[in-house]
């Protein structure tokens, strides 16, 4: 197997938290060679992501939380919008961007893509974040915990 390049650390940062149809959705940027995604793409995705939460997240049982992570990659631009229902469920929806167009969107979720290494970073922190505060914590579920829970590394 021969890689495209050596691994450059990618910046995985916590970037706002967004009230959005009831939800409150904590977002991430993930970027390729620069510190944070660029505007075009974050604000793109605060459009899908109300869009997505609004015609999907209210046939849930959720508990109106949830995250967003847009992640300004080599090739694309990624966007996913997941938020918890039923107590331990993840609903998990991708979009993906050519490089430099953040008007020309893809659904692609049906076609199986989940994440890259660097969005399942993001994913692993979510779950855990959930799992200790709200099933796991002996105080009982802590929404406010979670929603506190950031992540803020390179990887």
């Amino acid at each position: 197997m021969k890689l495209r390049e050596t691994h450059l650390p990618r910046p995985i940062r916590f970037i706002d938290l967004w009230d959005i149809s009831g939800f409150r959705m904590k977002v991430y940027g993930i970027a390729y060679r620069r510190d944070l995604p660029r505007n075009k793409f974050i604000r793109a995705a605060k459009k899908i992501a109300e869009q997505r939460l609004a015609e999907s997240a209210s046939k849930t049982n959720n508990y109106g939380a949830g995250y967003i992570g847009i992640h300004d990659g080599r090739g694309s631009a990624f966007v996913f919008i997941d938020w918890w229902a039923d107590e331990n469920e993840l609903h998990h929806h991708v979009y993906v961007f050519p490089a430099d167009k953040a008007d020309d969107i893809q659904y692609v979720t049906p076609t199986g893509l989940t994440a890259c290494v660097w969005d399942m970073r993001v994913m692993s922190f979510e779950r855990d974040a959930w799992f200790t505060s709200v099933l796991a914590n002996p105080a009982g579920p802590d929404l406010e915990a979670y929603i506190n829970a950031r992540l803020n590394e390179d990887v």
